[in-house]
This record gives structure tokens, sequence and C-alpha cells, in this order.
């Protein structure tokens, strides 16, 4: 009876058509296949349950005797993005939904705490203590990012993936794109909460974004695609703006990657820190420039009096997924991210994405890494023997494409049929968008509470911090204050 019931539910799966749902019925089968015996379990050899039941104790104690300044020591001593494996992937291979409730508590817990020492009044702990604790521990633990990849129309089921992110309330606030995947970010980028949910509308989106050129321009050696076609896609879709202005209003952290033409450049992460006055617009035109189906784009920026000019005018831009289609490095240096969440739809790269938790190293795996590094084996001795013209910029082309990471330490990525494969540089319908969201928010949702746990914690630095500036910019000073914070301007003054 139990089997025929566990098959049952699993049937009813497939026929879900919201997270709630969904939700419930994996909860249901943890409990027929006994994975909620597992959770209650504390022990495993794939975490140290006896560190994190220990940092727990005691960050409950000192959060119940009112011991502020004990606790906060004792934050920023146990806080760190990966305590004792307790983000090990594994622990979420062994039942549907949810992990061991101790890390379940601990992760609680360690909230709020930090909702305690942010709103608490504490009379030997100022709000400028506060602060300073928050953005040291916060930088110390870290943040998540969500990465976009390319995949021409087959990108957009990161508009379901974003929903599905964004409905639980846990879609980071740093987010890139490339190619199409810029698209998609430069879509949400321009956009606050509020004004999101009329993209997941796709009777509000008009992405016609492909129109073939003539034969007689490819004969002469044309791209295959008008590149009006584009901008005009992306002027109905995205916000005009630079990448500072579109901060400054939504708070997102938006990047957009581009990759060179010429020698002498390497591919660039373009957003409000690296390229602060370059259009939205442009960038994401330049992402999008796949070579052979649209032209290489000039980037443009805005100047001091808001003017649009090239920004590097010699310099021409394509597919910022050829040479970093998840730019990791450059978001952890930039934002201090050490998660990554990523959305791949590369149709390069899908048919070898693999949901591998366990941590046991298949035999499939093994032969795409032995082949993959064979691949860059024969590319780098095929170097050897081109010049630097043509030949050897292809060499270099297929060599970024095949060095490149492809998944995240999370990854969402569709079921991909042969019939998507033809529709790659097609226009989609407004059915079509449905079913891509679709297939995106189902695909995210077993991830979801995954998702939501290793970023409580960044989430809760992150609302506090906030809470904090908002609040200590309405408090009146006190002389104490007033005094501390002048005294030093007016040093400053003096020694000028």
């Amino acid at each position: 009876m139990s089997k025929k019931l566990i098959a049952s539910r699993i049937r009813d799966l497939d026929q879900t058509s919201s997270y709630d749902e969904w939700r419930e019925i994996v909860r249901d089968l943890d409990r027929l296949e006994d994975a909620e015996a597992w959770k209650q379990d504390e022990t495993s050899d794939d975490y140290d349950y006896l560190l994190i039941k220990e940092r727990l104790a005691e960050m409950r104690e000192l959060r119940h005797e009112g011991e502020v300044r004990r606790l906060v020591f004792c934050l920023t001593e146990s806080l760190h993005g990966n305590l004792g494996n307790l983000t090990a992937a594994v622990l979420h291979s062994y039942c549907r939904f949810g992990t061991k409730r101790l890390i379940e508590e601990y992760v609680e817990e360690a909230v709020r705490c930090l909702d305690y020492v942010c709103v608490g009044d504490f009379p030997d702990f100022s709000t400028e203590e506060k602060i300073l604790f928050f953005k040291r521990t916060g930088t110390s633990y870290g943040r998540a990012a969500l990465l976009l990849s390319g995949g021409a129309t087959l990108g957009m089921f990161h508009l379901g993936v974003i929903k599905a992110l964004w409905e639980q309330g846990v879609l980071p606030r740093v987010l890139s794109g490339s190619s199409a995947g810029a698209i998609i970010a430069g879509i949400v980028g321009g956009r606050t909460d509020e004004e999101l949910p009329p993209i997941f509308d796709p009777e509000n989106l008009d992405l016609q974004a492909f129109q073939m050129v003539g034969l007689r321009q490819v004969l002469n050696g044309a791209a295959l695609m008008d590149p009006t076609q584009l901008r005009e896609c992306l002027e109905r879709n995205i916000r005009a703006g630079s990448f500072v202005q579109h901060f400054e209003r939504t708070h997102r952290i938006l990047g957009i990657t581009v990759s060179p033409v010429g020698t002498h450049q390497s591919s660039r992460l373009l957003n409000y820190l690296t390229a602060p006055n370059v259009t939205l617009r442009s960038a994401v035109l330049a992402s999008c420039a796949v070579p052979g189906v649209f032209p290489p784009a000039t980037l443009e920026a805005l100047e001091y009096s808001g003017e649009a000019v090239p920004y590097m005018r010699s310099k021409r831009w394509v597919d910022g997924s050829i040479a970093n289609d998840l730019p990791m490095l450059r978001l952890a240096r930039l934002h201090n991210v050490n998660l990554f969440i990523v959305s791949q739809t590369n149709p390069h790269v899908v048919p070898f994405m693999r949901d591998d938790i366990s941590g046991k190293r298949s035999l499939r795996g093994m032969a795409q890494q032995i082949a993959a590094a064979a691949s860059r084996d024969v590319l780098r001795v095929t170097r050897n023997y081109v010049g630097s013209a043509a030949p050897g910029r292809i060499v270099d082309l297929l060599n970024d494409v095949l060095s490149q990471r492809y998944s995240g330490d999370i990854s969402i990525f569709p079921k991909q049929p042969p019939r998507q494969l033809m529709r790659l540089f097609s226009n989609p319908t407004p059915d079509a968008i449905r079913g891509f969201i679709r297939d995106g928010e189902r695909a995210t949702w077993p991830k979801l509470e995954r998702v939501r746990l290793q970023t409580r914690i960044s989430r809760a630095f992150e609302d506090c911090l906030y809470w904090l500036k908002e609040h200590s910019l309405r408090r009146p000073l006190t002389e104490l204050e007033r005094r501390q914070r002048v005294t030093p301007l007016k040093n400053r003054a003096n020694r000028a």
C-alpha cells in the first residue's frame, strides 16, 4: 500500500500548478519514505553536528540572558558561510524538502539573534556600534548572487527562475547576466520589487528580437540578424539609464558581461562600480551580439550633462557568454559573493548538466572532465602552430568556451527537448514565453528550500543594516554623539 501511495504522490507532482501545492506533496513523500526520521537525527558524518549544536546552545543562552556584548562576540565568531560544512550539497540529497532539523534550528536562531541585536535598545551598545558589527560580520559571512547564462530564446527560462525566487522572497540583490541572460537581468535590474509582477505576464512582454537580413547582405559579410530589431526590443523592455542610475533607484546590484572583439582587451563585467555611466541598454546589446548572428556593438555612456556618448569609442564588444558566461570570480571580488545560484540554459551545456548532489563522483562526470581536459590540451597545442590572425583568434575563442565553469553552488536548468533547440533564434510567442516561465518555476521549486536556508543569514544581515541606517537617520543625535561626529571634522579642517 505504501509503495502504491508513494508512486501516486510522485505522479501528482507532475500535475502541481503552484509551489505551495508542490511543497505539500514532497513533505508528504518525505513522511512516506521515512526521510523525516533522518531530519530529526542530528548525527551525520556529512557535517560537524557537535560544533553546530554547541554554537546553537551558546547563542540561545546569551540571547535569553540579554548579554548583548557577549552575544555579539559569539556571533562574530560563529557566523561563517560554511561553519561545520553545514551548506554541503549532500545534506540536501537525503530528502525531498529541507535538511537536518539541527541545521534549520541553527539558522533560525542566528537570524533571531541578529534581529534581537538590531532592534533591541541597549544603553551600553550604541547604534553606531551595531552598524559596525553588521558591516564587519556581514562582510565576513558573504552573500548570494543569481547568475543568468546565455541561451538565445531558451533564456526565457530565466524568467520562471526569477519568478519562483521572487515570490518566495529569496531573489538575491546581486544579479548577473550574459547574452540572453543579460536581457532578463536588464529587465529585472531596472525594476523595484513593486514593479516586477507585470514582467511575469507574457502579454506585457514584446521580445521580438530576431529579424533576418537579406541574402545579399549575408553574402557581403553581414551578420544573419538585424541589430536594429534587437535594439528596439531592448528599448521596449529595458528602462533607460546608466548602471549607477539603476542601482540608486532599485538597489539591485546588476552586472552584464561582454567579450572584446580585438586583442589587448579581456572580457568585462559591467556594473555600477566598474562602468557606472555605461548605459544598461548598450551593455545588453553588446552582450547579445552572438558572433555571426548579430554584429559587434559599441558601448554607450552618459556624460556629466546626461548626453549619451560612445564609451571606449574604438572598441567593439560581443556576446558576454563566450569568455565569461558566469563571472563568479569578479562577483566575489566586487560584491563579496560566496554563494552562486546559476540558471543555466546554454544549449551546448545543458545536455551535460546533472543534479548530482550526493557528493559521489560518477563515471559520466569523470568522462566529461577527461574529455574537456583533453580538448583544452589539443587547443593549446594547436595555438602554438597558428599565428595571431583569424585562425588564432578562433582557437582562443574555443578555448574560452571550453575552459569556463558553467555550474554554480546551486544550479537550475531546464529539461531541453529537441523541439526547443529548433527555435533557438526564433521570436517567442506569448504562449511560448508562458511555457518557459512554467518550466523555470518547476525547475526551481526543488531548489527553493535550499536557497532559502543558505541565504537566510545573509539576507538578515542586509535587512538589519538597512533598518539601522534608516533608523539612525531619523533619530536625533545625543550631545555625546554630536561631539564625536563633529570633532574629527574640525580636526581635519584645522590640519588642512
